[in-house]
């Protein structure tokens, strides 16, 4: 938001830390991110620092690591309070979570969105049903199910209605860059939605994000891009899109620090050791059920391991150009309050309502105006003036710190941020493939940690971590994390069989101190 000669001075500050030159956006916020946003008063993340003199720009510019941005504010382009009027949205990942919530949106306001292209993977059931109700002119899916997807579509017999049928990343890519869309509202997990997002903003659409890894893996190499193509970029998390939120009317340079809020998952009331004593398959089954939220299954590991809330200090770094320091993790049991912002002047402005994702979908894609909707409890339908009666859970909200020996994967995305580069890659990657092994009953949920702490410190001890990356970089980074991650779980199932291998390994060892790896 900043202009003219102020943003001038800071480009060669921000281009020595990124490998690509920025415009005045992304040059004068980098400079906003240390000198202007935040105070250098005290820290709140664990392991911070606080002390005078640590700011990120120097710490990021001694690393040679890429700095984070205000990504939101300033690439937030539209002025305008109307509503929208048929706006045309491309949806990647419409058959999951976030792409049926987001054609719910559009059902409930017909006339103000347009789903004209949707991209899918195995799941053809659904996908022939939105396209049979939607009739978007891009149909993307995975390459195993194409021609199942083309019969389908012909048996659905819809007149003068011959859609683009593709697979595979190119079908993606395709449904992302279609000339019509406006806003792609990015719902594919992982970092398989890095590439398609990219090709999006340089094909000048705006970005609704749902997609944690994009930012999270693909920072340094999203922020230049979306300056370079003038594109927004809002967030879809409720969490980030709470923050946004509630910075709609602070002056540039008010905001102190940012609290993101986390249940605490659905084994927040118990210990570690009791968590020890429990049957591993009734651990897994349970980390897959959340007290408060419907939502996918890896989304749902995450909240129990809290590593969600550690990727989320990762994404609201780059989203709104924030110091580690000033990122705080707080433990919100009721899910009402969806994340706040401390002001300088002590003032925390919250925002609260169900958990339900349909909001921060709606506000992503209406923004600035504030759209009329209904928008019930989508657990038991009921409005949210009931809460305010304060029966039963209704009307509480507490707050705590969680304990970070209990959830070491929220220390573990500090410190993965902290060091920058392609690290943050390799610990999504890695955390990604050990979820995906714990659902696959390769590994028991409290293996978890200790395999992400494993896979960081083989990435250290053998250079893995580039601290400028390119999209390349980042590319390799999420391939080596999921193989390492593969790596440490092996390497743990042969020792514990007693099969002696002279690389070096991890066990993983569980105390009352919490989860760890160590050497043997």
């Amino acid at each position: 938001s900043l202009r003219g000669s102020v943003a001038q001075a800071a480009a060669p500050a921000a281009d020595a830390g990124s490998s690509t030159g920025l415009g005045t956006f992304f040059s004068a916020a980098a400079v906003a991110a240390a000198g202007r946003i935040l105070s250098t008063r005290r820290g709140a993340g664990p392991g911070a620092r606080g002390a005078r003199g640590r700011r990120a720009v120097a710490r990021s510019a001694t690393a040679g690591v890429a700095q984070a941005r205000n990504l939101v504010g300033t690439n937030t382009k539209e002025t305008s309070n109307a509503p929208p009027k048929h706006k045309k949205i491309s949806i990647l990942g419409s058959t999951g979570s976030i792409g049926t919530q987001t054609l719910d949106i559009c059902r409930q306001h017909p006339g103000l969105f347009e789903p004209v292209a949707l991209a899918a993977g195995k799941n053809l059931k659904v996908l022939l049903e939105q396209v049979k109700e939607w009739k978007p002119a891009v149909v993307a899916c995975d390459d195993s199910v194409l021609e199942e997807l083309k019969a389908g579509v012909a048996a659905l017999k819809i007149p003068r209605y011959a859609p683009q049928l593709v697979s595979g990343q190119a079908g993606q890519i395709a449904a992302a860059t279609y000339a019509e869309a406006k806003t792609v509202v990015t719902g594919i997990v992982g970092c398989a939605g890095l590439i398609p997002t990219i090709e999006a903003i340089k094909a000048g659409k705006d970005i609704a994000l749902a997609n944690k890894e994009t930012l999270i893996a693909g920072g340094p190499v999203i922020a230049p891009l979306l300056a370079k193509y003038g594109v927004s970029m809002l967030p879809v998390d409720s969490e980030h899109s709470a923050i946004f939120q509630c910075m709609q009317g602070v002056p540039d340079g008010g905001v102190k620090k940012i609290i993101l809020t986390g249940s605490g998952g659905t084994f927040r009331d118990l210990s570690v050791e009791e968590m020890k004593a429990m049957d591993p398959e009734v651990l897994r089954q349970r980390s897959t059920t959340h007290p408060n939220w419907d939502m996918g299954a890896k989304i749902t590991v995450d909240s129990s391991t809290m590593m969600n809330k550690g990727l989320e200090v990762i994404e609201a770094h780059w989203l709104y150009g924030i110091d580690y320091d000033n990122i705080e993790v707080v433990i919100h049991p009721q899910s009402i309050v969806h994340s706040a912002v401390e002001c300088h002047d002590t003032a925390v402005l919250m925002q609260a309502g169900w958990p339900d994702m349909r909001l921060p979908i709606l506000y992503a894609l209406s923004h600035p105006s504030r759209v009329p909707a209904d928008l019930p409890n989508p657990r038991d339908g009921r409005d949210f003036d009931d809460w305010w009666t304060g029966e039963g859970k209704d009307g509480k909200l507490t707050f705590s710190k969680p304990d970070y020996e209990k959830y070491p994967c929220v220390k573990l995305a500090y410190k993965a941020g902290r060091r920058g580069g392609t690290m943050p890659a390799i610990l999504s990657a890695a955390n990604e493939r050990a979820v995906e092994l714990l659902l696959s009953k390769q590994i028991d949920f409290l293996d978890i940690p200790g395999t992400l702490e494993a896979v960081m410190a083989k990435a250290e001890a053998e250079s893995k971590v580039v601290n400028v990356p390119t999209l390349e970089d980042i590319v390799e980074a999420d391939q080596w994390g999921r193989q390492a991650a593969d790596f440490v779980v092996k390497e743990r199932k042969e020792r514990s069989l007693g099969v002696r291998q002279a690389d070096t390994a991890f066990f993983l060892e569980l105390s009352p101190q919490g989860i760890r790896a160590r050497e043997p």
